[in-house]
């Protein structure tokens, strides 16, 4: 049987201080989160799951190889909303052809967190 990509199902940021990063993230997005351990806080955004885990000893050094952008109705807006709950700027918000617009943001511990503007995008 050949397998199938059936598309995005969790993107997992990794953070140091699991309270207070369900703290900010419940903020952030909006959401409360619908898992809620100890080792994992999973939330639900708009049937994606958005997890945190406990980082495991030092904090990792963090790169931005590959961002997960969040569909949002205005990009500039929620990237200025999330730079005043405490995140820095990582990628202005930018038109990147037709009406599309995306922004990154870095939160308070150091993961990158992209938001996306696509009037073309569709879920199937």
């Amino acid at each position: 049987m050949a397998g199938k990509f059936l598309g995005l199902r969790t993107t997992i940021y990794k953070v140091a201080e699991l309270d207070k990063a369900k703290q900010w993230y419940t903020e952030a997005f909006e959401t409360a989160p619908y898992f809620d351990e100890p080792f994992y806080v999973g939330f639900n955004i708009a049937g994606y799951e958005l997890g945190l885990q406990q980082e495991d000893g030092a904090a990792s050094a963090k790169t931005a190889n590959v961002v997960t952008y969040w569909g949002v109705a205005n990009a500039g807006l929620e990237f200025e909303r999330l730079i005043s709950l405490g995140a820095t700027s990582h990628e202005e918000p930018a038109n990147v052809g037709g009406d599309i617009v995306v922004a990154s943001v870095i939160d308070p511990w150091g993961n990158v967190i992209g938001v996306i503007y696509n009037p073309e995008f569709t879920l199937e």
